[in-house]
């Protein structure tokens, strides 16, 4: 059997249902999960309502947002979010996950021009470090701005802010301003190269990179029919793929054929070749699917290559399949 991993989240399923979180909620905790998190994907509930409910239905685990784009909400209304959620939790962090996310939730979605994603999270941390702390602020930055903003209730403690990251340059701006990296969709071969520009953007910082936490999102499915499951996720990841930003990082990541094949498709609006163009391959070394035994051993293979925190998200929509796959998993020793 596989070596345990120490430490084992668990995503909450999308599309968000705010009832079935709050169950999923409660049964993770139960089962031993170390933590929560939550996706904000732009068109189901908002990401910290989701944290809250998750909030209220827990007594111990950790609760993060793995993440919440920094374009479509204004600074203070992301501090007060966060805010908020801490001070549901308290003797037990929050953790505030940011991201860029891509062109279609924030331009196309959100209306809000796609522009400066590194100087805009870089600005985007410090500020809401500021405004998390009490402190009244007033910011003329290259990308962002606010004046005379005070959050009223600031949180109890200090809420880690945590940088979503797949390319070179936002994962060394992680190890340089972040109290942790999120990573999602890489193989395993490529998280040491990843991890090392962490550790770069850290020791440029005068930091101790393993004092970052690295959690990672894993699409996993517990099953007996691998080839169902490999089709249900290629529906996802065709379209998933096509965005600019996961285009690149997949070529990146070993798959240029694929991701310029399924980035012609997209555009020439053929919904059929785009989702084809995601190979058998792409889905075992992206997602985690098959016997329990299976999945363990890759969890483990993600975790001695450096992910610290491994995250499941069910690639499901029944819930009594995510209960399978969540109970298939839990942490050794859990009820």
């Amino acid at each position: 059997m596989p070596p345990a991993v120490a430490r084992l989240g668990a995503s909450l399923p999308l599309p968000p249902d705010l009832a079935m979180c709050r169950r999923v909620a409660e049964r993770a905790e139960a089962l031993g999960y170390e933590s929560i998190w939550i996706a904000d994907t732009g068109a189901g509930p908002d990401a910290f309502v989701v944290a809250a409910t998750a909030a209220l239905a827990t007594r111990r685990v950790r609760i993060g947002t793995a993440v919440v784009p920094i374009y479509t909400r204004a600074l203070p209304v992301l501090a007060a979010g966060a805010g908020s959620c801490a001070q549901l939790m308290p003797g037990r962090p929050f953790v505030l996950g940011l991201g860029v996310s891509s062109e279609t939730i924030v331009d196309a979605w959100g209306g809000v021009p796609y522009r400066r994603p590194l100087t805009r999270m870089r600005e985007t941390v410090a500020v809401l470090r500021r405004m998390l702390a009490g402190e009244r602020v007033t910011v003329e930055g290259k990308t962002v701005r606010s004046r005379g903003f005070r959050l009223v209730s600031p949180p109890p403690a200090p809420v880690p802010v945590y940088v979503g990251a797949l390319m070179p340059p936002m994962l060394e701006l992680a190890g340089e301003i972040a109290d942790g990296v999120i990573l999602n969709f890489m193989p395993v071969d490529a998280v040491p190269r990843m991890l090392a520009h962490v550790r770069a953007g850290a020791a440029r910082a005068g930091r101790d990179p393993a004092t970052l936490e690295v959690v990672a999102r894993f699409q996993t499915v517990v099953t007996d029919d691998a080839p169902a499951a490999r089709d249900a996720i290629r529906q996802m990841m065709g379209p998933y793929f096509a965005t600019s930003v996961y285009n690149r990082f997949i070529a990146w990541c070993g798959f240029p054929e694929e991701a310029r094949a399924i980035d012609t498709a997209w555009r020439t609006k053929d919904r059929a070749r785009n989702v084809a163009a995601v190979t058998d391959e792409m889905v075992d070394r992206l997602a985690i699917i098959g016997s329990a035994e299976h999945c363990r051993a890759r969890l483990a293979g993600f975790a001695a290559a450096g992910v610290t925190t491994p995250m499941i998200q069910p690639f499901l929509f029944d819930e009594a399949a995510i209960w399978r796959t969540f109970e298939a998993l839990a942490p050794a020793g859990s009820a």
